[in-house]
């Protein structure tokens, strides 16, 4: 019988799990017990796969915290291990005041600190590598640092940390005084420690432990020291090697900052140094006596002045303070400049050369005694524009070799020199004179032949070129003026006797004056001045045509030369020196008369002997001899002719026959009786002309020259009579000028109010003067009287009237006239 067989069914067992081989205890023993070995340094001996699975296991079966806390507990112990056995020991003992040993301990100590961080670091590069998976797994998962940042958290817990802190930070204060000191430490030392601080990290809100620790403990003694030094420096320095060691302080902590501290330091601490080395002692340093700014400008010392700008100007106060001391430097050398031309006024010069030098031999000791009564006027006043141009000179070679040309020293410059140029109310004069002496050709007062050679080789000499410079430099003072109508009258004095004695050095130099000023001032400034020469041209054709007239009517027995001048371009007065012709002259002026009215109608001509001259030619009991003279002397002169030897005329008996003022006669008869040619006897002798005195002719005069000239004496610099007299004229054109310009501004305007008004007209006229508001009020009162304005209803504004005049001028002219 068959069988049956049972059918047996399969069972799967479920997959066994896999146990560790080796318990928890076990593995976490095998790796502290690695980990240990590797703080020791025997890594090498070591299986990183080992370690690693070892860290893996733990983390893998769930006891991540164990092995990170384990982790850092070995770490803890290991830097706590190292404080005691590297930084320990390396305390400072602070029992030595040896600069040398105190920086070798120093040293000690930072070198440790370097150790220990450098030991610290290489092993938990080791321990991240081992760790790897927690790092990723369970750090994440547990929001814990990673085990290198734990290390660091480890690092600064156990090392930064009192009282190693402390020490650490003693240290490099120590090295950083010591180096300041003059003494050489080891930089790389301090930037190892530096470098270690800078990777610390505080609460992991990146600002460092250097920054919390050490940058305010080297700012803070910094602080004290650069206080402390600010004021030995001020104690024991003059002001050149002050500058210099505070430029030395500043180099060496840049390159301290460089070298080993850390970049961002670097700002705050050179605020401290400026601070305290140059902010708070710009002052004194600048005003420090013997040896400040005002000795360094006269020294020359421009590489001190340039430290001194250059530091100056890293602080904001400093370039202000430099600017306010630079012009008070200026102003004081200035206002020295003007007292030293005070005794201007107590001198006399001659027009044209000196009171024809001293008296002879005879009279030496006069002469010497006169010459110490105090300096030439002009002399003065030509030294005063030149010590002005020479400071102006020395300061702009201040300016651009030590101050870089800085526009705002240069602002500082240019206020102190309109400043205290314009102090000098004869400034104006003062450099007219001046321009007048370098265009004006001629030799002055030379009477020996050796010093006339020498004169007139020194005289060749000066080029056009010279020249120019010179007046170059003149304009750059001139601008400085704000009474520039005044240096207008004054030009145009200076200007019209160069023109009618012919003692121009050349045509071209005074033309590229006039362009000058032009360019300066405008066009209505030098439109009169031209107006000067315009007529010299006339003034020469016309003599021309006079001449070949001459050629066909009987010629007066004087032969003239007639320079017709236009009224309005010289500065000649209308109602001239009167004076009492003699008939031979009379005779001379009633021809020219009437050849010029026949060419010319409607004109009115009014001649003016003061501006004239003549060469007369007398005879003397020895010789004869070419004189030359004024027009004045010439008629003075005359009066002599028919005398006999002993016979004389008065003083009022001269004024009664010429009707001269008593100023002119006075001048020209001490040219004549009381100056080195005494054409005339004065009696009583002496040598200056009175009421009483008495004059008879000198026949007896003797000259070893054939040619003399009579020069006039002549106050060259203004007398304070004679200044006060310019001044009213002066004066008097600016109401004028005022006038016109109100006019004009609202001839435009038609309505104003009266500040812009004001305003408008002081700008207007300010190139060339300054005009004073109440000046300008008084003349709108004028013009609203005369009916050229209206005040408005407000009481604060005008209105233009609008006028209807027809003026007919019949031309004024003024005549000079050279016999």
């Amino acid at each position: 019988m068959a069988s049956t067989r049972r059918t047996v069914k399969t069972k799967i067992k479920p997959p066994r799990k896999h146990e560790s081989e080796v318990s928890l205890d076990e593995t976490w023993s095998r790796l502290s017990t690695n980990i240990r070995e590797i703080h020791n340094q025997n890594a090498s001996n070591l299986s990183f796969e080992e370690n690693y699975r070892y860290a893996y296991n733990m983390v893998l079966y769930k006891n991540g915290g164990i092995l990170y806390k384990g982790v850092c507990q070995l770490v803890a112990e290991n830097i706590d291990r190292l404080a005691q056995s590297e930084l320990v020991p390396a305390f400072p003992s602070g029992s030595s005041k040896d600069p040398v040993q105190q920086s070798q301990e120093g040293e000690s100590l930072l070198k440790a600190l370097r150790r220990v961080w450098d030991d610290h670091t290489g092993n938990m590069l080791k321990l991240r590598d081992i760790l790897k998976y927690m790092d990723r797994v369970y750090t994440k998962a547990a929001d814990v640092p990673e085990i290198w940042d734990a290390g660091l958290d480890l690092f600064l817990k156990h090392i930064i940390r009192p009282p190693i802190q402390d020490h650490v930070t003693s240290a490099v204060l120590s090295l950083i005084q010591i180096e300041r000191d003059g003494y050489v430490i080891s930089r790389s030392v301090v930037k190892e420690c530096v470098d270690v601080l800078l990777q610390l990290s505080v609460d992991h809100d990146a600002k460092t432990v250097y920054k919390r620790d050490l940058e305010p403990a080297v700012l803070t003694a910094s602080e004290a020291f650069y206080s402390a030094e600010g004021k030995q420096l001020l104690e024991t320095c003059d002001a050149p090697e002050y500058l210099r060691r505070v430029e030395a302080r500043l180099d060496s902590e840049q390159a301290r900052t460089y070298h080993y501290l850390f970049s961002q330091t670097g700002d705050p601490l050179r605020k401290i140094l400026e601070r305290h080395l140059l902010t708070h002692n710009l002052s004194t340093v600048i005003g420090m006596p013997n040896s400040g700014l005002d000795v360094m400008v006269d020294l020359d010392k421009f590489d001190d002045l340039n430290r001194l700008y250059r530091l100056f100007l890293m602080v904001p106060s400093g370039l202000p303070t430099l600017r306010r001391s630079f012009k008070d430097s200026i102003l004081r050398r200035g206002r020295e400049i003007n007292l030293a031309s005070t005794s201007i006024d107590t001198g006399q010069d001659m027009d044209d050369g000196d009171l024809n030098d001293t008296e002879n031999t005879k009279g030496k000791d006069k002469g010497q005694g006169r010459t110490a009564m105090g300096p030439p006027t002009l002399t003065l006043a030509l030294k005063w524009v030149q010590t002005v141009l020479d400071l102006k000179d020395k300061f702009d070679c201040i300016w651009t070799r030590a101050f870089d040309n800085n526009r705002e020293v240069e602002s500082s410059l240019n206020e102190a020199f309109e400043d205290f140029i314009n102090l000098n109310e004869k400034a104006p004069e003062y450099i007219s004179l001046f321009i007048d002496e370098n265009l004006k050709k001629g030799l002055k007062g030379v009477s020996n032949p050796i010093l006339l050679i020498l004169a007139l080789i020194d005289s060749f000499q000066k080029t056009d070129m010279e020249v120019d410079a010179v007046l170059d430099k003149t304009i750059t003072v001139f601008r400085y003026i704000t009474e520039k109508d005044a240096f207008e009258r004054y030009y145009k004095n200076h200007l019209a006797k160069r023109l009618l004695l012919g003692r121009s050095v050349s045509d071209d130099a005074e033309r590229g004056m006039l362009a000058k000023l032009k360019v300066e001032c405008g066009y209505q400034f030098t439109q009169k001045l031209e107006g000067m020469f315009h007529d010299m041209k006339i003034s020469a054709d016309t003599m021309q045509a006079y001449r070949k007239y001459l050629e066909g009517v009987l010629a007066p027995e004087v032969e003239i030369s007639v320079t017709v001048m236009t009224s309005t371009f010289w500065p000649m007065s209308h109602s001239s020196a009167s004076c009492i012709f003699p008939e031979i002259l009379i005779r001379a002026c009633k021809s020219f008369e009437h050849f010029y009215f026949s060419r010319h109608s409607g004109r009115r001509l009014a001649w003016q002997p003061s501006l004239g001259n003549a060469d007369v030619r007398v005879q003397f009991k020895a010789r004869k001899h070419d004189v030359n003279v004024s027009t004045f002397a010439l008629v003075i002169l005359l009066l002599f002719e028919n005398l006999a030897d002993d016979e004389f005329l008065t003083y009022e008996e001269l004024k009664t026959a010429t009707s001269i003022p008593d100023t002119e006669l006075q001048r020209h008869l001490q040219s004549l009786a009381c100056a080195k040619f005494k054409i005339l006897r004065k009696h009583p002798p002496g040598r200056d002309v009175h009421p009483s005195d008495s004059f008879s002719f000198n026949n007896d005069f003797t000259c070893p020259m054939q040619k003399i000239k009579i020069s006039t004496v002549s106050a060259k610099v203004e007398t304070t009579k004679e200044r006060r007299e310019t001044r009213d004229r002066i004066e008097e054109e600016r109401h004028h000028q005022i006038e016109a310009c109100i006019v004009r501004i609202m001839k435009d305007r038609k309505h104003l109010t009266h500040n812009d008004l004001v305003n408008e007209v002081t700008r207007q006229l300010a190139s060339r003067f300054q005009p004073n508001p109440q000046n300008i009020k008084k003349r709108i009162e004028g013009l609203i009287d005369r009916e050229y304005l209206e005040r408005c209803e407000d009481r604060k504004s005008y209105n233009y009237l609008v006028r209807v005049c027809d003026l007919s001028v019949v031309p004024h002219l003024i005549v000079t006239v050279q016999a």
